[in-house]
């Protein structure tokens, strides 16, 4: 049954005077072009509280011959209303996420549909923040839709809270291939407690954290963590308070093969781009503040002392896949030096690319990417998100497994070329 429309009084009287259209214009076409919306738009807030669609959509759309007049819709037409959530999230690495995909050195060579066309890595990016010159290059590109950000968890046109809160609604982007935290979460004892709780098995009263639980406390949209997407951290390129220096001389290997430094441990300009997208934590106050906050979260249920623990964790499963994965990247690394893999013209230098993993044009590197950018993220992540199986078989064994193909195949080149000369 369809709710009553609430057409706010100032477009009453402004269609009295013949300076703007009525809501209920907007409706009555729309009801025959595009019901769903219609539907979708009565039973949100924005109908209760007179938020008519001009408000949003501006007035100069006034039938179908002349849709390329409706206002583009952004984040920052949230902001008129929803300011200081509007401020969270522009400083939150959701609204950089556009700008991320677009550093990665490789994101062009996809199809167009996957990227600009928001079918593939574009899809869940396009949370992330556009300017207005960005935005008209989408649209002369062919991409008409897409650039509102917060309709990414506020689905349009309900805009609902109440399903922004669920961790369904993030379940679209942290799946799959290097952002599994759906399937982590949801398997979890935490996520495990959740759908009991819905269901009814759990009392209400019964803990049972979400996403948004750990990662908006108090639907804070500023949301980052400790470590950041890369987990790797520094203290102004030195090593992190009290780490060893096995440790550090690791994470050099990983940086170097991340374009962050060069092969003599000298920042490069990529450093720049890394810092800017937020995606690691390059000093140590950085990282401080958000682990005291995540902490702090996770003292709401446990004791702090539980919490610290569980989180050194996490850190000591970093540092045990840092092992394992630099030492594949001096592999390769050694290989490109002794001529036995054709360095990339791409690549700076002769350290393999973990940034360009669009870009495998062997075996060896191949592996040495999927190792990177899936199956370490797996072993870390499943730590912090409680999901044993992940942190070991999809995380930890692959990485293993990974490590021992890397090194059959730097010998078989090694021996071919022996066999060669």
């Amino acid at each position: 049954m369809r709710l009553p429309i609430r057409v706010p009084v100032t477009l009453v009287i402004a269609s009295f005077l013949g300076s703007a259209p009525r809501a209920q214009d907007c409706v009555e076409c729309h009801t025959e072009v595009t019901p769903g919306i219609v539907r979708d738009w009565e039973v949100s807030a924005h109908a209760a509280e007179d938020v008519g669609c001009e408000m949003c959509h501006g007035e100069d759309h006034q039938s179908a011959d002349d849709t390329e007049l409706v206002t583009t819709v952004t984040a920052r037409s949230c902001k008129l209303c929803h300011r200081e959530r509007y401020n969270e999230f522009e400083t939150s690495k959701h609204a950089l996420a556009w700008d991320a995909m677009k550093a990665m050195p490789t994101t062009h060579w996809k199809p167009m549909e996957l990227i600009d066309g928001m079918k593939g890595c574009g899809g869940c990016h396009k949370i992330g923040l556009k300017s207005n010159e960005e935005i008209a290059r989408l649209k002369e590109a062919g991409s008409g839709y897409g650039f509102a950000s917060c309709d990414s968890c506020h689905t349009r046109h309900t805009f609902s809270v109440a399903e922004a809160r669920e961790p369904e609604a993030c379940a679209t982007c942290h799946m799959g291939f290097d952002h599994p935290q759906w399937e982590m979460y949801s398997t979890s004892k935490h996520g495990v407690r959740h759908t009991l709780k819905r269901a009814g098995v759990l009392p209400e009263s019964a803990l049972a954290p979400t996403c948004q639980t750990c990662h908006m406390p108090g639907g804070n949209h500023d949301v980052h963590t400790a470590w950041g997407f890369l987990a790797v951290r520094t203290d102004g390129l030195a090593p992190y308070p009290g780490e060893d220096e096995t440790w550090w001389a690791d994470r050099v290997t990983i940086l170097q093969a991340l374009g962050v430094l060069d092969p003599d441990g000298r920042p490069t300009a990529r450093l720049k781009v890394v810092a800017e997208a937020q995606v690691a934590r390059l000093t140590a106050e950085e990282f401080d503040v958000q682990r005291e906050r995540m902490v702090a979260v996770c003292s709401e249920c446990h004791s702090s002392k539980f919490a610290l623990g569980e989180l050194a964790k996490g850190d000591g499963m970093i540092r045990e896949a840092d092992r394992l994965l630099a030492e594949a990247i001096r592999i390769v690394s050694g290989l490109y030096a002794d001529g036995l893999l054709e360095k990339p013209a791409s690549y700076a230098y002769a350290f393999p690319d973990l940034l360009a993993f669009h870009d495998s044009p062997t075996p060896i590197e191949n592996r040495l990417f999927l190792m990177h950018l899936k199956h370490r993220m797996r072993a870390f992540q499943g730590v912090f998100h409680n999901n044993p199986d992940y942190a070991l078989w999809y995380g930890w064994n692959e990485m293993q497994l990974d490590l021992t193909e890397i090194r059959a195949m730097a010998k078989e080149l090694r021996r071919d070329k022996a066999e060669t000369r």
